[in-house]
């Protein structure tokens, strides 16, 4: 595992932590693959019943690493060959179809692009009340990935869904609870003990019971396919990310400027 990932473990809650703050956490290989590591480490360990996923520093996270990333993954060549979902689409399927065990997302900081995705993959979430977040995808000149299309529809309904990745919206702590994005904020000073205790909370109950009622609930959401749709996602980013208005966005973007979109 990545040490980019830090693992905790407190009774029968795991917390893990995105531990890169010098860059807000923002999502290279090495961190990506380590988290999700974590998080199939966390679904085959017994002893563990709640499973927290958090960012260190002021940030849950940035999003993907723009600045680049050496190559990395925990596959052998020839399956990360043969892996057309890779880490983007793996957050979802290891939180929500591997781990069928609760996983509370503490939403400390910012949460943007692959880092949002990241965020609504896991089950509840908590967020601090100066926690800001964000798609971002039309401002590089991408398309949602990361599970975006199927959990903001769920979180918070088709138009609301359209509207806040189509108008590049910022929600800001108790908006993002407003629109359904996470049920609780919480003030940033008391963030990390709520995080604990809620988490703590919940180990009341039989894990046996909060396992089978997960399992139930996301069954209950795949009507259309879960990898299907991940597949789908990915192949609209590279699209986008491949196209003339792509690369301008984030030319535009890195350079601070208004971009000058084509249509191709």
């Amino acid at each position: 595992m990545s040490d980019l990932v830090t693992v905790a473990d407190r009774g029968h809650v795991r917390t893990i932590t995105l531990n890169r703050p010098e860059k807000k956490n923002a999502l290279n290989l090495q961190l990506a693959w380590g988290v999700i590591e974590a998080v199939d480490a966390a679904a085959r360990d017994d002893n563990v019943w709640v499973v927290a996923l958090t960012g260190s520093g002021d940030a849950f996270s940035a999003g993907l690493d723009l600045g680049g990333s050496e190559p990395y993954s925990p596959h052998s060549p020839m399956t990360a060959q043969l892996d057309d979902i890779g880490w983007v689409g793996n957050f979802l399927l290891a939180i929500r179809k591997r781990c069928d065990k609760p996983v509370v997302g503490g939403i400390n900081g910012v949460a943007v692009g692959a880092g949002l995705g990241l965020a609504m993959a896991t089950d509840v979430r908590l967020v601090a009340r100066s926690a800001r977040l964000m798609a971002g995808y039309t401002r590089i000149g991408g398309s949602p990935d990361a599970g975006l299309t199927i959990t903001l529809p769920q979180a918070m309904g088709y138009e609301r869904a359209m509207r806040f990745m189509m108008e590049n919206r910022t929600l800001v702590g108790d908006e993002a609870v407003a629109w359904g994005m996470a049920g609780e904020a919480v003030d940033d000073a008391q963030f990390t003990d709520r995080l604990e205790a809620y988490c703590e909370q919940l180990c009341a109950w039989s894990p046996i019971t909060l396992r089978l009622l997960k399992r139930g609930i996301v069954k209950s959401y795949e009507n259309a396919d879960m990898e299907q749709q991940l597949r789908y996602e990915v192949g609209n980013i590279r699209i986008a990310f491949g196209s003339e208005d792509g690369k301008e966005a984030r030319r535009a973007f890195l350079e601070k400027r208004t971009p000058k979109f084509q249509g191709r």
